[in-house]
């Protein structure tokens, strides 16, 4: 039975929003909190730059795929992993950097995944 529930990852410490997105069209699949970030935006601007990196490993001739992209600002930790079995589908997670512990997180959006069903 198909699932696209992303709800578990309320549960990462210090999480603030998430998103699973379709990195085709930039539209977003499923998502949970976000306060005042605007999800469907990440969800679109998200895609662009998975894109652009994507294309820039290719035109290096790295023969890698994305494992997860990390962008830490002042205040936010923010996680891109594009999905082992579906690569054009990625989960999208910002987190409270003062409240994060980046390694769990990393480990609890692998097992975020692993329950997802297409």
């Amino acid at each position: 039975m198909p699932t696209t529930s992303i709800a578990d990852a309320v549960q990462i410490k210090g999480f603030i929003g998430a998103c699973l997105v379709d990195g085709d069209s930039g539209l977003m699949l499923a998502s949970e909190g976000g306060g005042r970030l605007d999800l469907n935006m990440v969800a679109a601007l998200n895609t662009d730059f998975v894109k652009a990196k994507q294309q820039a490993i290719d035109q290096l001739g790295l023969n890698q795929e994305i494992e997860d992209i990390l962008i830490t600002l002042d205040k936010q930790i923010h996680l891109i992993r594009p999905l082992e079995r579906q690569r054009s589908i990625f989960i999208y997670v910002a987190l409270d950097k003062a409240s994060a512990n980046l390694g769990m997180a990393r480990m609890q959006l692998k097992n975020l995944e692993a329950n997802l069903r297409f």
